[in-house]
């Protein structure tokens, strides 16, 4: 009876988890230590640049407890999404670190990298040919679209995590990877029930979220042929029925049906059973399969930008700060227009944190804050003129007077010099699916000896 169990310590490798958790997950005995290790939360800068989002010694630690761990018990580990965004410099950055520890240990293994960044003319004819369809909420897009992103990675399903796994690699390293897939994919090679591995892989994608403790805490999965079980690891920790179920509403707009490469999971018939407070069993969950597509992300720069703050406590304008915001704006487009600068060159936005900086909605009726953020934002074309352009608005932000009678106000600026400068700024271009006649079909694999 094909029976799988998997170590999940890390809601993304980076973020860290517990010496008391990542020993308890060893000592349960797994098959494989798994991790997803990125995710688009953080906005399109990090596939943009194809930069990782957290820092290479946080990404070291985890990954040399995961190698360590995994050589200990003589079983494989695989990360997805490396780098953050899983860009083919996430992949080879995240091997390199790998090869470090493992020469620092004295060890040898099978490596396996698993590209999933995408040439933009392939996907361009993919286009053309009809294949890409867009998923709610998406940008329109046309050929040049293809152009315009710096990156794009298509979501790698289970096959090629099974394709590696195949081909004897011992630690396998994922590009742009869907969360559950590099958590489902060893448990389906090895025959366990396919829908309670897609079901399994997305309650403990984020680690220990799904049990009392957090990200931090890890968690335990074994799945067979009939259904899975999830177990908490954190010493002291639980988990329930409720959060075990609770999960599969995160980043998924069905709370009962999950949707992955060629698959949809439906929970509609599925039984959670508490088997004590640190064990829930599940069953019932069925699978139906489809053509088989791959999510696309796309990403590509859109400008500089630049950014001012001034903290403001004036009582007349905190009576309504929009008012104080909108005559600033107009002026500063004045003041700009004055200097041969059109409006139509570059973008900004004001905005008064602590009142409405937030959300840009209406506030409740006789709102009136203690003290504001102003925050002003200029986007343009070059660095050079996103920064002039702020300077124009400084003495505004600091000066400007908007009531007859009164002397001119002296607000504060945050941070001397005031103005910062954020570099080539990103924007998310590609929310698409593509597809494809084989699950491998747009995957690049590379393997080393170490």
């Amino acid at each position: 009876m094909a029976n799988v169990k998997v170590f999940v310590p890390y809601g993304a490798v980076g973020l860290n988890c517990t010496e008391e958790a990542f020993e308890a997950g060893l000592a349960m005995k797994p098959d494989i230590i798994s991790s997803d290790a990125g995710s688009t939360d953080s906005g399109p800068y990090y596939l943009g640049s194809g930069h990782g989002k957290y820092s290479i010694s946080d990404v070291k630690r985890d990954l040399k407890r995961m190698v360590l761990g995994a050589h200990k018990l003589g079983i494989p580990m695989t990360i997805g999404s490396a780098g953050t965004c899983g860009s083919d410099e996430g992949v080879d950055t995240a091997c390199e670190l790998i090869k470090e520890i493992c020469e620092e240990a004295g060890i040898h293994k099978k490596i396996a990298r698993i590209y999933s960044q995408q040439d933009s003319n392939v996907i361009k004819q993919k286009y053309c040919d009809g294949k890409i369809n867009a998923l709610h909420g998406a940008p329109e897009i046309s050929e040049n679209t293809f152009d315009e992103c710096s990156t794009i990675v298509a979501l790698l399903g289970a096959e090629a995590y099974e394709e590696a796994f195949k081909n004897g690699a011992e630690i396998i390293i994922g590009g742009r990877s869907t969360d559950t897939a590099v958590i489902a994919a060893y448990p389906l090679m090895k025959g366990c029930d396919p829908a309670s591995c897609w079901h399994a892989a997305k309650t403990v994608e984020c680690g220990g979220v799904c049990t009392s403790a957090g990200l931090q805490g890890g968690v335990f999965m074994e799945v067979d042929e009939k259904g899975f079980t999830i177990k908490a690891v954190q010493p002291g920790s639980t988990v329930s029925a409720y959060s075990v179920s609770a999960h599969l509403i995160y980043e998924n707009s069905n709370p009962i049906q999950l949707t992955e490469p060629g698959i949809q999971i439906d929970t509609a018939n599925s039984i959670y059973t508490e088997l004590s407070e640190t064990e829930v069993r599940v069953e019932g969950t069925t699978i139906e399969y489809f053509p088989y597509t791959l999510k696309l992300e796309g990403s590509g720069p859109v400008g500089y930008q630049t950014v001012s703050m001034a903290g403001i406590r004036d009582r007349k304008v905190m009576q309504d700060p929009m008012k104080w915001v909108d005559a600033v704006s107009r002026a500063g487009i004045e003041k700009l227009e004055k200097a041969g600068i059109s409006s139509d060159s570059y973008h900004f936005w004001l905005r008064p944190y602590g009142y409405n900086g937030v959300s840009g909605m209406e506030v409740p009726e006789g709102y009136v804050p203690n003290e504001v953020l102003m925050m002003l934002t200029v986007t343009a074309d070059t660095q050079e003129m996103a920064t002039q352009i702020t300077k124009a608005f400084n003495p505004l932000l600091l000066h400007y007077n908007m009531f007859e009678g009164k002397q001119m106000p002296s607000y504060a600026f945050i941070f001397s010099p005031a103005e910062m400068e954020r570099g080539a700024i990103y924007e998310f271009k590609l929310y698409h699916t593509v597809s494809v006649e084989d699950p491998l079909e747009l995957v690049r694999f590379s393997y080393e000896n170490i």
